[in-house]
């Protein structure tokens, strides 16, 4: 074996080991990557796992907690697909991003306009065959579709929690349907 073929040997080694190191930090950032963003989607949705209780009357009740930014947001279901909800009194109606709307196979109705806190807007009724937050589930619940709606939450409004009684006490939100 000749000098020529040690050095051959050992730069070859020397690439083998620097691609390891950086396959090893792209791991590294990765990882942290995943885990950091789970910690942050449990700090914006606190509610992934809804807590739900039945009580011997049959009334059901479910536990929401208030996320850091002060909003109540829950995992829950339209359709039986699964959806995030951010709670909003202020909303006549459920009120869906057309992206979402068109993942859901809703169909948009009649064109209507709504004055939202942003000002009027146009938007399209339609109708939910089932909405569920934890063991809560409402049938044929009237929402819009709003195209300028450029998050994927869905507000969850009036046309749902007209139907429960809610209280507040701390950083709690209480649904109950009877």
């Amino acid at each position: 074996m000749s000098d020529d073929d040690d050095r051959l040997g050992i730069s070859d080694q020397r690439r083998i080991g620097f691609g390891m190191v950086v396959v090893m930090w792209i791991m590294v950032f990765g990882l942290l990557t995943w885990f950091f963003s789970d910690i942050l989607q449990k700090q914006i949705n606190p509610n992934q796992n809804v807590l739900s209780q039945i009580d011997d009357a049959g009334v059901k009740e479910v536990s929401l907690k208030r996320n850091r930014q002060g909003h109540y947001v829950t995992s829950g279901k339209i359709n039986g697909q699964g959806v995030v909800f951010m709670v909003d009194t202020g909303a006549t109606d459920i009120a869906v991003p057309v992206k979402v709307a068109q993942r859901l196979g809703l169909v948009p109705g009649r064109e209507s306009v709504h004055q939202t806190a942003n000002g009027k807007v146009v938007v399209f009724t339609t109708r939910l065959e089932s909405v569920a937050v934890g063991e809560i589930t409402l049938n044929n619940v009237e929402a819009s579709i709003n195209p300028g709606m450029e998050f994927d939450e869905i507000l969850l409004g009036m046309s749902f929690l007209k139907n429960l009684e809610f209280t507040q006490r701390g950083d709690i939100l209480t649904l109950r349907q009877y």
